[in-house]
């Protein structure tokens, strides 16, 4: 083999090297998983649902109806149609089977719905966040308009200038007479 044949077979797998690289812009094929996939919402939803059941007086009626008929089949019915003796082994395992399914399923709820509380409380906080910033601005506004009222003058305080001016009038001409007063009056006015 010569050195050309080498040369070009190294070029060779050097791209083929670089077409096996996994691409950035492209996404990577599935892996195959062992466990089943299932759709965490879709479960927390059904365990929603579940906790609710096991929360009503509904669910508790009926688990108490059907225990009472469990023992009273496996207690007072006909020996061949007694699947369960007296010391109820097997409603003992149906319960635990059923308590032990339930609790991580309450738990579930709870969790659940603690995010959603934690959800509600971070956006209320925000919410009262705008809410005392929108309240503190208001404030001051409010503030700045009574200091500029301070310097705009008012109806009550125009009617006391006026009041002020009849009343100098009203002296100039007892002092003056009408005719000075009205000279007066004008050349005040230059």
């Amino acid at each position: 083999m010569s050195e050309r044949d080498r040369d070009r077979e190294r070029e060779q797998s050097r791209t083929e090297s670089a077409r096996a690289r996994i691409r950035l812009d492209q996404p990577r094929p599935p892996r195959r998983r062992l466990l089943p996939e299932y759709d965490p919402e879709a479960f927390g939803r059904l365990s929603e649902k579940t906790a609710r059941f096991l929360g009503t007086g509904r669910f508790i009626v009926w688990m108490t109806v059907l225990i009472i008929l469990w023992v009273l089949w496996n207690a007072a019915g006909p020996d061949d149609w007694r699947f369960d003796e007296y010391p109820f082994i097997f409603l003992t395992l149906m319960l635990s089977l059923q308590a032990s399914y339930a609790a991580p399923l309450i738990l579930l709820a709870q969790n659940r719905q603690d995010d959603r509380d934690r959800v509600n409380l971070e956006q209320d906080r925000k919410q009262n966040e705008r809410s005392m910033a929108d309240t503190e601005y208001l404030t001051r506004e409010i503030a700045a308009l009574r200091m500029r009222l301070g310097e705009v003058a008012t109806r009550d305080w125009i009617r006391s200038e006026l009041q002020d001016l009849l009343r100098d009038m009203d002296e100039r001409r007892e002092l003056y007479g009408p005719e000075q007063a009205l000279v007066r009056d004008e050349g005040d006015r230059r």
